[in-house]
């Protein structure tokens, strides 16, 4: 599965999504079968051309995103969206877990009004079947300009599984979308 976004073909689509940290949405959007390259990144700041330390700091107004390029004949929009809200708390307001501050907010940044349409749509069906106790407090805008992360951040948890936060963090999310999502799991992971 290729990581660069260098050459996008004209059947893929795109999706960005923040739900904390970038690393944890990266594991498991790099399984799914129809998607052919995931880039951690961040987006809906004001700073141009941030950096992690600026980000994490909390002051640029960035989150940590995901970019996924996608088949939507493979995998459509809707399925990654409905992976998207088992993965992370989409109640909590600027925080996943540990993780704290407005970098690590629920978000989907749209590419299109058809992705905006289903996402407004999706929500309103979580909330209408009260899977949450809470509200769903997921941002929807229209996506902004999308910076990639540092190349350390790229391919993280492919690189350091038994890194702590791995460990504790991300393998647990990985665990519960492969228990619920066998079915669009490509065979290289299965």
């Amino acid at each position: 599965m290729s990581q660069s976004n260098d050459k996008n073909p004209s059947n893929l689509e795109r999706a960005t999504l923040g739900g904390g940290c970038f690393w944890c949405l990266e594991a498991v959007y790099q399984q799914i079968s129809g998607v052919s390259a995931v880039v951690s990144g961040y987006a809906g700041g004001f700073m141009p051309n941030p950096d992690y330390e600026s980000v994490c700091s909390g002051t640029t107004g960035h989150a940590e995103i995901i970019d996924v390029y996608f088949d939507p004949q493979v995998v459509p929009f809707r399925d990654l969206l409905e992976i998207f809200f088992v993965i992370h708390d989409p109640t909590t307001l600027n925080y996943q877990g540990n993780d704290r501050g407005t970098q690590y907010r629920s978000v989907i940044f749209t590419h299109s009004e058809s992705q905006k349409t289903i996402a407004h749509a999706v929500v309103k069906e979580l909330e209408e079947a009260k899977i949450y106790s809470n509200p769903v407090v997921t941002q929807i805008d229209a996506a902004p300009v999308i910076y990639p992360a540092e190349d350390y951040h790229q391919n993280y948890f492919r690189q350091h599984p038994g890194q702590g936060y791995c460990m504790a963090v991300v393998a647990p999310k990985l665990a519960k979308f492969r228990a619920k999502f066998q079915s669009l799991i490509t065979p290289e992971f299965r």
